[in-house]
């Protein structure tokens, strides 16, 4: 493992020239991430509206969504970078190599999660803002500081952070909520633990080595791959209901099934690679619940603009 160039606690700054700073601070906002939160975040405001809503609206609410969840996760590393610099998978991470001091990172944290919190408020709603709010509390605080070092389930309620976007898309197009969006809440709750779990499974090793009791590093192949198999069932059976609830027609139905049906074959093929003691490949499941969600979100958008 390449050794950190500075302690995690360490509070003086690396001199970098002003385009690698930039790139460090946006680092710390995991834009992966952030890329796979606002995908959930425009079909449902689709969906809302029944059709395309006001693209200054869906601006609006993007640039506060990305502000809120950069926020989080710039809290989050700030939080865990004892454990990152114990990691391979996070060893490069801004806070960890120097590039930006934890003075640095949380002075941008608390600026993202106030600057979002006026901006949706500003340019949404009330209700938006607030579950913008709620949804970094819930990742910083339930999530970060109490879960995740404490229990193997803590991807799993830590996950709800994650499902506020289709939450926050919603309620910026109607000023409330229905049952459809809380649907849409079930499923990226229901479908974040067989993500997550297939890559705490590549990084076992790392887990363990940093005391991080993820279930991919508690368990064997044979367990973890029978909990990503009734959780795929699930999500993908959550994902059905939304037909009758929200109306859905023919292009979501499809893909719903097609896609979901992939997802479940891919969780299976994992378990029965484990059972019997072939080489597993986490990450072909990993990679493989990414683009099934990004389908079925695509399928969201897409659905509300054919007349069947």
């Amino acid at each position: 493992m390449v050794q950190s160039s500075v302690s995690a606690g360490n509070d003086v700054a690396i001199a970098l020239p002003l385009g690698q700073k930039i790139r460090a601070y946006v680092a710390l906002t995991k834009p992966r991430v952030l890329e796979l939160l606002l995908v959930t975040t425009v079909p449902v405001m689709i969906l809302a509206q029944g059709g395309m809503p006001n693209l200054w609206l869906v601006l609006a609410t993007v640039i506060g969504g990305a502000m809120s969840a950069g926020s989080a996760a710039t809290f989050n590393m700030y939080l865990d970078r004892d454990i990152d610099a114990h990691m391979r998978r996070t060893e490069n991470r801004p806070l960890v190599t120097g590039e930006v001091t934890p003075r640095g990172a949380l002075v941008f944290a608390w600026s993202l999660a106030v600057g979002s919190t006026l901006w949706l408020l500003l340019t949404t709603n009330w209700l938006a803002a607030t579950l913008s709010a709620v949804a970094i509390f819930f990742y910083v605080v339930i999530y970060t500081m109490l879960l995740k070092r404490r229990t193997e389930q803590n991807i799993v309620w830590g996950g709800i952070a994650g499902c506020f976007p289709v939450l926050i898309g919603w309620s910026a197009v109607t000023g409330s909520l229905t049952w459809t969006p809380f649907v849409l809440f079930l499923l990226v709750f229901l479908w974040t633990p067989p993500h997550y779990w297939p890559l705490s499974m590549k990084y076992k090793g790392d887990y363990q080595e940093a005391d991080v009791p993820m279930l991919g590093a508690t368990r064997n192949g044979q367990q973890v791959g029978l909990q990503v198999i009734l959780y795929a069932w699930a999500t993908v059976a959550c994902s059905l209901l939304l037909i009758p609830v929200a109306g859905m027609g023919l292009v979501y139905t499809a893909s719903a099934l097609a896609f979901g049906g992939w997802f479940i074959v891919e969780s299976h093929v994992l378990y029965n690679r484990a059972v019997r003691g072939e080489q597993i490949r986490p990450m072909r499941v990993f990679h493989a619940s990414i683009t099934y969600l990004t389908l079925l979100f695509v399928a969201i958008a897409i659905d509300p603009l054919l007349p069947f």
